[in-house]
């Protein structure tokens, strides 16, 4: 992956289980809509998040476009449509986002996708997380995946550990 854009979600899920550190190890930029950085800093996100977000990583780029999105981006919140509208202007490798909805916006305008499940197992392919570290942090936090969608993560990774 050269280039990423990133929404918020696999942001501050990556901050909350402490796995950030692939995401410059796995591409060569990566950008996020202007408005990503001030969606941590509110109030009700976690404080982790919110002093992560207060100093920002060096290899996170900040980027404004005047690209519109789409009137059939309504259902999506702001940093949604700006990560799609960033898309547009940049034309990014991947766009790395969670939301049901946005991913399939970003698949309909021809964006290659990947959520955080598939982003840390990605890393873990490459040796840079442990998987059941990571899904054991992520259960503990808000976010939402199917349990098999968890199971088939460890699976593979146990195979891929185990060997044939």
């Amino acid at each position: 992956m050269r280039v990423v854009v990133t929404d918020t979600g696999p942001l501050h899920y990556l901050i909350l289980t402490n796995t950030t550190d692939p995401l410059p190890r796995l591409s060569a930029r990566i950008i996020a809509p202007t408005i990503v950085r001030a969606e941590p800093l509110h109030q009700e996100a976690p404080s982790r998040v919110q002093a992560w977000a207060a100093a920002p990583a060096a290899w996170l780029t900040f980027m404004s476009t005047s690209e519109e999105a789409g009137d059939d981006l309504a259902r999506l919140d702001d940093g949604e449509r700006a990560a799609i509208a960033l898309a547009m202007t940049i034309r990014p490798d991947l766009v790395l986002r969670d939301d049901r909805d946005g991913v399939a916006a970003a698949r309909a305008r021809g964006f290659a996708v990947t959520g955080t499940l598939s982003f840390l197992e990605r890393a873990a392919i490459r040796g840079l997380v442990s998987l059941v570290d990571v899904v054991a942090s992520l259960k503990a936090t808000n976010f939402h995946a199917r349990p098999e969608l968890y199971e088939g993560l460890l699976t593979r990774d146990r195979a891929r550990r185990d060997g044939p």
